[in-house]
C-alpha cells in the first residue's frame, strides 16, 4: 500500500509539474492575445473643417499607406476654431485632456496655443511658415522639444505669385495687398519680400493688414479708394477662413486675385499659387507614424516644401472679364473650368 502511495505521489508531482510548465508555456500567448491600445491622434486647426476637407483626406491617406485605419487601428479626435483665433487654447487644452499620443496641427498660432498646453506631448505641424523665426523650433536639423514637421516657408513664393498676376493682367500697377500678423516672424518676412518683389516689377503694393473680421469692410473701401487693379493674400489661416468675403468683392468689382490656398480658386477664387498643402499633410502622416513607433519629435528635423501648384479658374476669369495668357495656362496643375 505504501509503495502504491508513493508511486501515485510521485505520479501527482510529475502531472503538476508538467501543468504548471504548461501553464507558464501559455503565458506569453495569453499575453499576445490581450488588445493593444489603439493610437489616438489629435487634430487642431483654425479653419473650418469644410475648408480642410482635401487636406484632411490626404492625411488620412498618408496613414492608411502606413497601415493605419480610422475607427479600426487608430482614433483622431478633430478640433476646429473655425476662424476664432481666440479659441484655440480652450480647443488645446480639450486635446490633452482626452489624452492623445500626438497632434497634428497647421499654423504658427495652433503651435503656439498647443505648447502652451502641454511641453510633452508630440506636436506635428503640417504647414507653418517660418517655425524657427516664430520661436517653435530650435533648428529645422534639430528642433528640440516637443515640436516638429513642415514648413512652408518660401519668402520668394509672394515675389511669384505677382509675377504671375502680372503676367495674367500686364495693365496692372496697383495691387492691394491683404495680409494679417498671425504668422508672427514668418509674416513680416514674407510680407516684406512680397513689397521688394513689388518694386522690382513696378508694382505699387497698397497694403492692407486685417486683424479682425471687422477689418475687411474697411480694407474693402481702402482699396477702391487707392483704384486697385488687383488683389494679391499673404499666406494666413484668418485670412484663408475669410477668403469667400475677399472672393465676392473681387467678383463684385471685377479684380483679378492671387490667393496662397487652392481651395479658395475652388471656393469661385482666380488664382493660387502655393505649396501643395495636400502634399504636406500626406507627409504629417509619416511624421506621426515615426512618434507613435517610439521616435522623439526633437530628433526628427523639419522639412520645407517641395511641391508647389498653380491652379486657375476660367470660370471665375470670364466672370470678372479677363483671358488668362496661354503661357500661364501652360504653367496650371489644375485648371477649373
Amino acid at each position: 500500500m505504501r509503495q502504491q502511495a508513493r508511486g501515485n505521489s510521485k505520479t501527482a508531482t510529475v502531472f503538476g509539474v508538467a501543468l504548471y510548465a504548461v501553464l507558464f508555456a501559455l503565458c506569453p500567448a495569453a499575453e499576445a492575445q490581450q488588445p493593444s491600445k489603439i493610437p489616438k491622434i489629435g487634430f487642431l486647426v483654425v479653419p473650418s473643417r469644410s475648408f480642410f476637407a482635401d487636406r484632411l483626406e490626404s492625411f488620412r491617406q498618408g496613414l492608411h499607406s502606413l497601415g493605419y485605419v480610422e475607427g479600426k487601428n487608430v482614433v483622431i479626435e478633430y478640433r476646429y476654431a473655425e476662424g476664432n483665433l481666440d479659441r484655440l487654447p480652450e480647443l488645446a487644452k480639450e486635446l490633452i485632456g482626452v489624452e492623445v499620443d500626438v497632434i497634428v496641427t497647421t499654423s504658427t498660432q495652433s503651435v503656439l496655443a498647443l505648447i502652451n498646453a502641454t511641453r510633452t506631448t508630440p506636436i506635428v505641424f503640417a504647414a507653418v511658415q517660418d517655425p524657427v523665426a516664430a520661436g517653435i523650433i530650435n533648428t529645422l536639423a534639430r528642433p528640440g522639444g516637443n515640436v516638429t514637421g513642415l514648413s512652408t516657408f518660401a519668402p520668394e513664393l509672394g515675389g511669384k505669385r505677382l509675377e504671375l498676376l502680372k503676367e495674367t493682367v500686364p495693365r496692372t500697377t496697383r495691387v492691394a495687398f491683404f495680409w494679417n500678423t498671425g504668422a508672427l516672424g514668418a509674416a513680416s518676412e514674407a510680407v516684406k519680400a512680397t513689397h521688394s518683389a513689388a518694386q522690382a516689377l513696378g508694382l505699387q503694393l497698397k497694403s492692407l493688414e486685417v486683424r479682425d473680421s471687422k477689418d475687411f469692410e474697411k480694407s474693402f473701401n481702402a482699396a477702391l479708394a487707392e483704384r486697385v487693379q488687383s488683389i494679391l493674400t499673404n499666406p494666413s489661416p484668418f485670412i484663408n477662413t475669410h477668403g469667400t468675403r475677399i472672393i465676392k468683392f473681387a467678383t463684385k468689382n471685377r479684380l483679378p486675385a492671387m490667393y496662397t490656398a487652392p481651395e479658395l480658386v475652388d471656393a469661385g477664387g482666380l488664382m493660387a499659387y502655393t505649396p501643395s498643402y495636400t502634399d504636406q499633410f500626406r507627409r504629417a502622416a509619416v511624421y506621426v507614424d515615426k512618434i507613435l513607433k517610439g521616435a522623439k519629435p526633437a530628433d526628427l528635423p523639419v522639412e520645407q516644401p517641395t511641391k508647389f501648384e498653380l491652379v486657375i479658374n476660367l470660370k471665375a476669369a470670364k466672370q470678372i472679364g479677363i483671358t488668362i495668357p496661354l503661357n500661364v495656362l501652360a504653367g496650371a496643375d489644375r485648371v477649373i473650368k
